[in-house]
């Protein structure tokens, strides 16, 4: 996820622009620049680090022009640096493109075009969409546009700008956001709307699979699909979009809080982490980002995972996974303590870690640790140009953007998913996985996007919970297997933001202690999701509410049994109970939200709490 802005008109082209970016600067922080057409040449100025580096770059170095596109990145790519930076140009400066998204062919288009003759700069595979269009090139720039974005395969939206057409830019969407600001003499483009609310707050927004042609005057918008034809574009006609939010509420895309935006946009983000990697016929799981030899695979005889917080909590469902599916013994491992208890490894133990920013000083510690005695370490990340991703042997990057709120989400939701593609890849490689089992996790993990979206329709119920427990000292969540895992996130979710006391016990251990601490009228989550393990959790949901616990269920749609045993049920669609933890974290994440929302808390930014621990 990055920032695009792009201008066209009478203003200061450099102004418009970054002050733009800064208004998306927290969408991708890694690198900046920006591409302006004047004096019939396009200039280009970008540099690595936050958009503040730009900006210090623009003072010394001219730029003119009144038609330009700027771009923040967060690196998917390649590292951060000047070099892999946006905009990118062909070999002759014809054109400059910014872009967000990944585009999934360009290795094959990139060697297609390095035997054509062309060079390439940086490590993007942005830059390879600039030199085809290049190469495509015949002098109609809408038609060159439209016939390279049918070569080009994945998630896109892109900005062209062109020496030879200085009255124009095009805009390109495909499953990736892109927007065109409307102005009087002059129009904009943004992959959000808080770039431009400052000169506009009409809006078209583009559908999927629609390319703009955006002029001082005019905006045509055209549909694109394999049967158009490029010489007989036929424009359609767009709704304009009254912007209504304020420019705080706009930059959270006008949700009240960037937790809240986060939790909806976890369909697209474990969309992105899917994508890629599994098969087109949902049969097989590619990893093609891994170096592992067929060896190495079938010499792994432990693993060893080690993260903090959340992604510990992800952890533990990742250990299901692999051992169910790859059958390998795995421990998960608290980062803070797993140098100091000295660990039993083999030459063969393969250590996972898992940070969302790659930085967390307790996890960078143990992958140094690891490396140092010899093991092979995977890193599980969000961060392309992070410590871990860096300093790893290998990394699985989570697709999920940047991640403003303190409190994890969809940052966690894509951690499972890598790790559910990475247990069935195991069980695949090393002939452990049963078809039934891989056919079933991985057509439930293509439809977990979906399945999200569907979970969102709840949150009127959680926030009705919410406000009658706003009072609440104690909450509890209890589930068995892989729910247990669930509802530790679930409680750290609770705790950390509504700063109500919130534990998680494993349900078949409540006769152990905990049921003295069930009074009446103490809330309960239970999830309810495992199949083989649900008439032992009605069981002891049963015991909580004969304390006249108030139990608030969550289970799968349909299941008539467990609301004659609790006062309110989250109903779930129904997906396979290997993948549960994904639906379910959702609603628990919005009861969180909606806790701390009542209480007056500043979600965002809880107290004594940071985003990435970088100290031990």
């Amino acid at each position: 996820m990055c920032g695009i802005v792009g201008y066209i008109g009478p203003r200061h082209v450099k102004d418009v622009v970054v002050g733009g970016l800064r208004k998306l600067e927290y969408r991708g922080y890694d690198s900046a620049g920006i591409a302006t057409l004047g004096n019939d040449q396009i200039s280009v100025v970008k540099s690595v680090g936050r958009l503040a580096n730009l900006e210090d770059k623009l003072v010394s170095e001219s730029i003119e022009g009144q038609i330009g596109i700027g771009h923040t990145r967060w690196a998917t790519h390649g590292r951060p640096s000047d070099e892999n930076a946006h905009p990118h140009q062909d070999c002759q400066g014809q054109f400059a493109i910014v872009h967000n998204g990944i585009i999934e062919n360009y290795v094959q288009i990139r060697e297609e075009l390095m035997q054509k003759g062309h060079t390439f700069k940086s490590e993007t595979d942005t830059e390879v969409i600039v030199h085809l269009i290049e190469d495509m090139y015949d002098g109609n720039f809408e038609a060159t546009i439209v016939a390279a974005s049918k070569r080009i395969r994945g998630a896109y939206a892109l900005v062209v700008l062109a020496k030879n057409h200085p009255d124009r830019l095009i805009a390109v969407r495909k499953s990736s956001p892109l927007i065109v600001g409307l102005g009087e003499g002059e129009n904009f483009v943004a992959s959000d709307i808080p770039a431009i609310l400052e000169y506009t707050r009409d809006v078209y927004v583009l559908d999927d699979g629609e390319m703009a042609v955006v002029r001082r005057d005019s905006v045509d918008c055209y549909p694109l699909n394999e049967k158009t034809d490029p010489a007989h574009l036929v424009p359609v006609q767009k709704d304009v979009y009254k912007v209504t939010w304020d420019a705080v509420s706009a930059e959270r895309g006008g949700f009240e809080h960037f937790m809240l935006k986060e939790i909806h946009e976890q369909p697209r983000a474990i969309t992105d982490t899917l994508r890629g990697r599994l098969a087109e016929d949902l049969s097989s799981v590619h990893l093609n980002e891994l170096s592992w030899t067929e060896d190495f695979l079938q010499s792994i005889d432990r693993i060893h995972i080690v993260a903090c917080g959340t992604s510990w909590h992800a952890g533990l469902v990742g250990k299901a996974a692999i051992e169910r599916f790859a059958k390998i013994p795995v421990e998960v491992e608290v980062a803070s303590e797993y140098r100091y208890r000295d660990p039993l490894y083999s030459p063969n133990t393969l250590v996972i870690v898992i940070t969302q920013s790659g930085e967390t000083a307790d996890t960078l510690a143990a992958l140094r640790d690891s490396k140092q005695k010899g093991l092979r370490v995977l890193a599980i990340t969000n961060v392309v140009g992070s410590s871990a991703a860096r300093e790893a042997d290998d990394v699985l990057i989570t697709w999920a953007g940047p991640e403003i709120a303190v409190a994890s989400t969809k940052a966690y939701t894509t951690q499972l998913v890598a790790l559910y593609l990475l247990a069935v890849y195991l069980g695949q490689e090393r002939g452990t996985l049963a078809e039934a089992d891989r056919n079933e996790v991985l057509n439930a993990l293509a439809k977990l996007p979906t399945v999200a979206e569907k979970v969102l329709d709840s949150a009127p119920l959680i926030e009705k919970f919410a406000l009658d427990y706003q009072d609440a000292r104690d909450t509890f969540f209890i589930g068995r297997g892989l729910d247990h895992a669930v509802s530790l996130e679930g409680a750290l979710k609770l705790k950390e933001i509504s700063y109500i006391h919130a534990e998680s016990y494993a349900a078949g251990e409540l006769k152990h202690g905990t049921l003295a601490l069930i009074t009446e009228g103490v809330p309960v989550i239970a999830l309810a999701t495992q199949t083989e393990l649900y008439e032992k959790t009605l069981s002891n949901i049963k015991e909580v509410k004969a304390r006249d616990a108030f139990v608030l269920g969550v289970t799968w749609a349909g299941d008539e049994e467990l609301q004659k045993s609790v006062d309110e049920v989250i109903y779930l669609p129904k997906t396979s109970p290997l993948v549960a933890p994904i639906a379910a974290v959702v609603p628990l994440q919005l009861l969180a939200y909606y806790a701390a929302v009542v209480r007056g808390n500043d979600v965002d930014k809880p107290r004594n709490l940071a985003k990435s621990v970088t100290v031990e």
